[in-house]
């Protein structure tokens, strides 16, 4: 198993908790983003740097996940994607993606897209909290527990 994150929105809370499962289990984890970013010196983590654009960086992992792979990411379309490949995606917040709500996120999410197209305003996602962070670190040690032999 790879783990993949979407590193360009992914919380710096998150980044350390990954860093240290990743070298905890020695799994390979490759942060992808389309701006720089420091990361441990550990021969297990790496970062692909991609060019500025929108969904450049989701479809970079898209193109390099394989099925079985974990993917850290709160972009549900990316979500909907790594779902359909095999993978699994897990949101900064622990709310694990699956075939059964990835499509009903993906819906209430165009929904509230058209809404502030429409000069709606819709707010922001909640500012992440410590409960989140524990229940992303407890989600993401169940997820790797079940993985590793």
């Amino acid at each position: 198993m790879h783990i993949w994150v979407d590193a360009d929105a992914c919380p710096a809370t998150i980044k350390d908790i990954l860093f240290r499962a990743a070298q905890r289990t020695d799994l390979p984890l490759t942060l992808v983003a389309n701006h720089g970013m420091r990361i441990p010196s550990s021969p297990g983590i790496s970062f692909v740097l991609v060019a500025a654009g929108s969904d450049v960086a989701d479809n970079e992992i898209v193109k390099r996940l394989t099925a079985g792979d974990l993917v850290i990411t709160a972009d549900i379309p990316l979500a909907a994607e790594v779902v359909a490949k095999g993978a699994v995606a897990l949101d900064p917040r622990g709310e694990l993606y699956t075939e059964e709500n990835v499509r009903s996120r993906l819906n209430v999410r165009d929904f509230m897209e058209s809404l502030r197209s429409s000069g709606v305003e819709t707010g922001g996602p909640a500012t992440l909290t410590a409960k989140d962070r524990q229940i992303f670190a407890n989600r993401l040690d169940t997820l790797l527990r079940q993985r590793l032999p």
